[in-house]
């Protein structure tokens, strides 16, 4: 996976393994020796990837003592951590949860929302949660249509509202969940222009590993915003 990666152009990956108490027992101590583990092995193989810890989150009632407990990761040592809400239905009080969370200083990084069943019908929440300082991160494979014709639909909507911040590969083996970002790269450059495509791949991803604060990172833009590439003028005779 990490050659796959590399050829494709990508030299930090984070790692996010799911932690969700009861399904997925991973602990904030043990994905760190594994990507410590994983790291002396790709160097000594000299594949040129850097690794940075972190995990998916699930909801669960004691999730802010999990990351002040470093039971929970956040992405590197910041503020921000993956956030994945269940995916058949909308959680009561779902904006109430997350600005209160938000109080507490952690960031939260909603994974994958084109894939939740019940944004279409909630797609107002997922406004006002971005709003309210809340962060997206789409899957690279749902804007290539891996996912079917409506994650993509609902992927292309969000790139067009301004709503997302991050593509992700969400890479999970070599096969048919491989690593790749170059891909959905293309997608968003000719949907949003270059620039924006660089941010949602390199400049906010880089900027959430170094902890900035969310105000020095490029807010997102929409098919409305962005900005549009010259006409040529055409000359007459």
């Amino acid at each position: 996976m990490a050659r796959i990666a590399v050829a494709d152009g990508v030299r930090i990956v984070a790692c996010t393994p799911h932690i969700m108490p009861g399904v997925y027992n991973n602990t904030g101590p043990d994905i760190y020796r594994a990507v410590t583990a994983l790291q002396w092995e790709l160097d000594r193989a000299e594949i040129g990837i850097v690794l940075a810890p972190g995990a998916d989150a699930h909801i669960a009632p004691d999730l802010v003592h999990g990351l002040k407990s470093g039971r929970v990761l956040p992405l590197g040592k910041s503020r921000y951590f993956l956030l994945e809400p269940p995916h058949s239905v909308l959680p009561p009080r779902f904006d109430d949860f997350l600005i209160s969370l938000m109080g507490t200083g952690y960031l939260p990084i909603i994974t994958h929302p084109e894939r939740l069943s019940w944004v279409e019908s909630h797609y107002e929440s997922l406004e006002r949660l971005v709003r309210s300082g809340v962060m997206m991160q789409l899957t690279a494979g749902s804007l290539l249509g891996r996912f079917g014709r409506r994650a993509r639909s609902l992927a292309e909507r969000m790139l067009d509202d301004g709503l997302v911040n991050i593509i992700a590969s969400d890479a999970h083996d070599t096969e048919a969940r491989r690593p790749g970002l170059s891909e959905a790269f293309g997608v968003v450059a000719r949907r949003l222009g270059r620039e924006e495509a660089m941010h949602m791949v390199v400049t906010r991803p880089a900027g959430i590993l170094r902890n900035l604060n969310p105000a020095d990172l490029p807010p997102p833009v929409g098919i409305e915003t962005a900005p549009r590439p010259a006409r040529r003028h055409q000359r007459l005779g």
